[in-house]
């Protein structure tokens, strides 16, 4: 029964008319009502909370960051996508140089170099700091007092034309320095080794090896210096009996190699240019 004025209550409203809130009886009137409390954690959930976090460790199901290649996110790339991945040879530099000749930074192995409409796969990486490491003979010191910090040296396999190609990144103080090097290694256009897929050095062309293209490209960019050649087939001499690194592409007709050289060559270059 109500009087004038007032209204019969709706369900889920409390005495005041409020909806959602709920008031207690007793002598002392509405009990004042606070936020709930979490559940407090005892001895005996404690316990249970690492039981459980031992059956998932001892169950092998640890979840980790996951990688490109995973086949399961974060157990690891597997077997088959390890197997896939280029050789290297010599130390990595370290992650934190922003100015270090890092192959995954500067040529990732997952995406081709697409320049001009010729494509190229990574192969494999030769990297350190001891730069006479990339003359294909070096008795003649030709890098020894040069200012050289770093190399690195990728090769690349063409996707549509049956071309290899070997890229060579070399790393000094200041761009005078990088200027001079370049000069040097102009004037002897056989200097620099050309490294196979399999990391391996390829032998020096010889008259009747040398192709048209087949001259190293030299660019001096900021303080740095690239070194670009690019050879037909297997990338091995006539005459020399071996097993490729990698089948050689069959599409796309005679290969051209000054097409190659020079689509690697801004590739490589064009990165350094904001370093």
């Amino acid at each position: 029964m109500t009087t004038q004025g007032e209204r019969t209550p709706t369900p889920g409203e409390g005495q005041d008319g409020r909806a959602g809130q709920r008031t207690g009886g007793g002598a002392g009137g509405a009990a004042p009502t606070g936020p709930k409390r979490g559940r407090r954690l005892t001895g005996r959930r404690a316990v249970g909370w690492v039981a459980v976090v031992g059956v998932v460790v001892a169950g092998g199901w640890i979840i980790t960051r996951p990688t490109p290649g995973d086949y399961i996110p974060g157990l690891g790339p597997s077997k088959k996508d390890q197997a896939r991945l280029p050789p290297v040879v010599g130390s990595p530099p370290a992650t934190t140089d922003p100015e270090a000749l890092n192959a995954d930074n500067l040529f990732p192995a997952q995406r081709p170099v697409e320049v001009a409409g010729y494509k190229a796969r990574r192969g494999g990486i030769r990297q350190g700091e001891k730069c006479d490491e990339v003359l294909q003979d070096r008795t003649q010191e030709l890098l020894k007092d040069s200012g050289c910090q770093a190399y690195l040296i990728v090769s690349f396999t063409g996707v549509d034309h049956p071309v290899r190609s070997s890229v060579t990144l070399l790393r000094f103080a200041d761009q005078s320095t990088a200027a001079r090097a370049a000069d040097a290694l102009r004037a002897k256009p056989g200097a620099v080794a050309f490294m196979l897929a399999d990391t391996n050095i390829a032998p020096a062309l010889t008259g009747g090896d040398a192709k048209p293209g087949s001259v190293p490209r030299v660019e001096a960019v900021g303080h740095y210096v690239t070194v670009t050649a690019s050879r037909t087939g297997d990338s091995r001499p006539s005459g020399t009996a071996s097993t490729p690194a990698s089948p050689t592409p069959t599409s796309g007709g005679e290969p051209n190699l000054e097409e190659a050289t020079r689509a690697l060559s801004y590739a490589a270059g064009q990165p350094l240019v904001w370093i």
